[in-house]
């Protein structure tokens, strides 16, 4: 406890100072804390005022913080799949050209600071300004920040002069069996992707791009995503979606580099801007949790043809053993059902993409008073059509997931390939 004779930074005795009402409030209110710690006298309030004038400490940053923007390639894509997601859609409002290049000239300059830990610009201390970053990540870490931007196939409607460059297989998705989409979910002439292991982090890019585009864009639509955390995992094991399966078990080897071209890069097979790039589908699936709860185990381990505890197979024990879809139970019947979304997904096994999803919570829907949670799927392959929607067109048709969910959203943009430093973003297709 502070002695009597205590002073505040101006020199004024802590006791003899009269605190305002408001002061009273603010300071009792963030000593809760202070409270259950034993903190609960007088002078843990006391202390609790003195503490609020003390800078905070500056985060420590290592290198594995940090996952560097400029590159041959985008990152986002083959990077490890951080906690936390924060996906953007946008709408240009401007009809020239000049106008997008300006702005992504300008979001290239703030991803670079973005992802480094930086803040936006060099209006920060200006007490007569608006300061050029909005500052709720001040004091963070990166924490693995990365920001993938792509062009809608809107992009290439005639606004910008740039209709001869669009790729022949970017187009809005055809419709699937069983979709329910509401156009609050759907499209968008720009996307980006922000991802990092703190929400803040990434909530705060998106923010501050969103700020930087008025004038020349606007948000169409946002959703957020989480992963289990690090912490919460130590062996980081293939994270559990909603439903409590294992999700992405399947996915191709991101370090085979060779596989990475045949399933993921764009080569000479596409237009000129668009080689090391990729095309992202993403599809807003809300998950009927509530049907899905009151299945058996049995069921819902037929629904995707492995078990659930060990995302192994039906019939086997390793996660990652091969799916033996020939294999046979004592009656003749599939060990793996054919219309489990494990094997409709799988198919013959010759067509692949690489899904980076993450769960969504936003809140209770109103109208139904069950929640509104699900998949936000994201995938990234050279060939939309040969390879995401062939393969939607067999899940949509006859998977028993089917009965679980139901498609609310839907978009798709291709990815550009990386920017070295002294370009810019989307430079192969707007310079």
């Amino acid at each position: 406890m502070k002695s009597k004779n205590s002073k505040d930074a101006q020199g004024a005795p802590l006791f003899d100072k009269k605190l305002s009402r408001r002061e009273m409030l603010r300071l009792t209110g963030a000593s809760g804390l202070g409270l259950l710690l034993g903190g609960g006298s007088v002078g843990g309030i006391l202390a609790a005022r003195e503490a609020t004038g003390q800078a905070a400490p500056a985060p420590l940053v290592s290198n594995a913080d940090v996952i560097p923007f400029y590159g041959s390639r985008q990152a986002g894509i083959l990077t490890p799949a951080q906690n936390f997601l924060c996906f953007a859609a946008f709408d240009l409002t401007t009809t020239k050209l000049a106008d997008v290049q300006k702005l992504f000239q300008s979001w290239t300059e703030a991803a670079a600071a973005l992802t480094s830990g930086s803040l936006i610009g060099s209006v920060n201390d200006n007490p007569n300004l608006p300061p050029t970053d909005t500052g709720e990540a001040d004091g963070l870490t990166p924490s693995k920040c990365t920001l993938t931007f792509g062009v809608g196939p809107a992009m290439f409607d005639g606004r910008f002069g740039l209709a001869a460059k669009r790729p022949s297989t970017l187009a809005d998705l055809p419709p699937f069996a069983g979709d329910s989409l509401e156009p609050q979910w759907c499209g968008g002439d720009l996307c980006v992707q922000a991802c990092a292991d703190d929400m803040q982090v990434a909530f705060h890019a998106i923010r501050n791009l969103a700020r930087i585009a008025r004038g020349t864009a606007v948000l169409r639509w946002t959703q957020e995503g989480f992963q289990r955390t690090g912490n919460a995992d130590p062996k980081g094991g293939t994270p559990r979606n909603l439903l409590g399966f294992k999700d992405g078990t399947g996915n191709p080897d991101v370090t085979n580099d060779s596989e990475m071209r045949e399933v993921v890069w764009c080569g000479s097979e596409s237009p000129a801007w668009m080689q090391g790039g990729t095309y992202m589908a993403v599809r807003r699936v809300r998950l009927r949790i509530e049907v899905w709860d009151r299945s058996t185990l049995s069921d819902q381990e037929a629904t995707f043809g492995r078990h659930r505890q060990t995302g192994a197979p039906i019939g086997a024990t390793d996660e990652f053993a091969k799916l033996s879809l020939d294999a046979a139970d004592a009656e003749g019947k599939p060990v793996i059902p054919p219309d489990s979304h494990s094997a409709l997904a799988h198919g013959d096994g010759t067509v692949k993409m690489l899904r980076r999803s993450y769960s969504f919570s936003s809140g209770m829907d109103l109208t139904t008073g069950q929640l509104d949670a699900g998949l936000l799927f994201i995938s990234f392959q050279k060939d939309l059509v040969k390879q995401f929607v062939s393969i939607q067109k067999r899940l949509s048709k006859s998977d028993r997931l089917n009965e679980y969910m139901v498609h609310t959203g839907s978009a798709v943009f291709a990815c550009f390939p990386g920017v070295r430093e002294g370009g810019y973003i989307g430079e192969t297709l707007l310079g």
